[in-house]
């Protein structure tokens, strides 16, 4: 490799939408003549792509930040950028620029076509605070490098038009646009020629995919990449209550490469609660929904999220989400602690939980919760599926793991098998959180 070859080097924090920005990052840049390096030192760009979602991140990357002046006064060529949704929100990207002045780039979420022009306008000696509007067009056709070479993100739209009071998504990633569905189709069946095998089609809400430009719907979407030659496991992410409709739960049973999960974010069992966060359904509505998918589509498992100490959230309240999740039954839940982030309408309200309360709440439902995952595990002794290897354990390489279509997470022996294969797995021991199996050969 020519010693003249620039690196860079991408830390991404926060979601599934944000590791697909990331890739996309990694495209513009690898056209532009970059190369991959493998650590912060050995890059000549460093790239931090932000979540403003949960506070930790934004604490972490405060700290990893603050760490690189170093390394900028040692290497004063170095490039640091920071882009994402934290960037995005004006008077925070402001305030970073001028806090850090060893950082050369801040972007937000709609600039990776123009990042080749920002670098060019930091090499003729500028520091760049390039955060455009949040409700441009979608732009089609920026190269990528994909994480892996089996599983595959492809965005569907962007943004969200809801407006939960606690969450700052509208506010960092604008209005919904969806992505025209031959362009998603093309991109499908691109990576299916590409050897590409498990598709997750993302999106805030991709429950209400095309109401923004007049195409088809999701249920429709879902049946067309199931069409596509070559694919073998089509997932999605996330789903809104409000959106998931009849129709789209007739699509996962008719559809069979539509993969048994759906991961539907709950976020409280209280009524009022679920008001005050503007989720447009009670709880009532969200079982109706749970049990349907479970009445339609076979083995399905459902993943969900929720928040504790949501801004006036009584003992009652949370009782409630008790008694929800001890009824449900979930697969696993992401269990927060309420964070307020400021422009949301939650940030301004009264009745702020205390620390204390809401680490005591979250402590007791993460108990539950455990204990129900560890129940529902417990039905998978003896299950047989098939199973997409995505890795191998870092303690010990001899064992992979991967998941059935329905999510499970199962470890087994590797026995020759490799990442991206899909062998026959049968579970004989259930742990906490995953399954213990063994791969099932011809002549079991």
């Amino acid at each position: 490799m020519d010693e003249n070859t620039r690196k860079y080097y991408i830390e991404t924090y926060g979601c599934q939408m944000n590791v697909r920005d990331s890739e996309l990052m990694a495209g513009v840049l690898r056209k532009e003549g970059y190369t991959a390096a493998s650590s912060p030192e050995e890059a000549d760009l460093i790239l931090f792509n932000t979540c403003c979602v949960r506070d930790h991140a934004e604490k972490r990357l405060m700290g990893n930040i603050g760490a690189l002046k170093e390394l900028k006064d040692e290497k004063p060529s170095t490039v640091i950028g920071v882009c994402g949704c934290m960037m995005q929100q004006k008077e925070v990207s402001d305030r970073f620029f001028r806090r850090f002045r060893h950082v050369d780039l801040v972007m937000g979420t709609n600039s990776i076509a123009s990042l080749p022009d920002y670098l060019m306008r930091i090499s003729a000696g500028y520091r760049v605070n390039a955060v455009t509007g949040i409700n441009e067009d979608v732009v089609e056709g920026i190269p990528s490098v994909r994480n892996l070479s089996h599983s595959a993100f492809v965005n569907i739209m962007y943004g969200c038009n809801n407006f939960c009071t606690y969450c700052i998504v509208p506010y960092v990633r604008g209005r919904e646009r969806s992505r025209r569905s031959e362009d998603i189709l093309r991109e499908i069946r691109s990576l299916a020629d590409a050897g590409y095998t498990e598709i997750t089609l993302l999106g805030q809400n991709v429950n209400s995919y095309g109401n923004t430009n007049g195409d088809i719907r999701f249920p429709e979407l879902l049946a067309r990449v199931n069409g596509v030659d070559g694919l073998k496991r089509i997932r999605f992410m996330t789903s809104h209550p409000k959106d998931l409709s009849d129709r789209l739960i007739d699509a996962m049973a008719e559809n069979s490469r539509v993969c048994n999960h759906v991961h539907l974010p709950m976020q409280s069992g209280s009524d009022r609660i679920l008001k005050k966060m503007n989720r447009h359904y009670d709880l009532n509505r969200y079982t109706s929904i749970v049990d349907r998918l479970r009445s339609t589509v076979k083995d399905v498992e459902i993943t969900t999220d929720i928040i504790v100490g949501f801004p006036g959230e009584t003992e009652e309240d949370f009782t409630d989400t008790m008694a929800a999740v001890e009824r449900i039954g979930f697969a696993s839940a992401f269990t927060f602690k309420y964070s307020p982030r400021p422009g949301t309408a939650a940030a301004g309200m009264e009745d702020q939980i205390p620390e204390a309360v809401k680490a005591e709440r979250l402590k007791r439902l993460n108990a539950l919760q455990n204990r129900k995952t560890k129940e529902n595990n417990e039905k998978y002794a003896g299950y047989t599926g098939e199973v997409l290897i995505e890795g191998f354990d870092s303690k010990n390489s001899s064992v992979a793991f991967g998941k059935y279509t329905n999510f499970k997470m199962v470890y087994f022996d590797r026995e020759g098998a490799e990442i991206g294969q899909y062998r026959t797995v049968t579970a004989d021991t259930v742990r906490n959180n995953s399954l213990r199996g063994h791969i099932q050969h011809d002549n079991d």
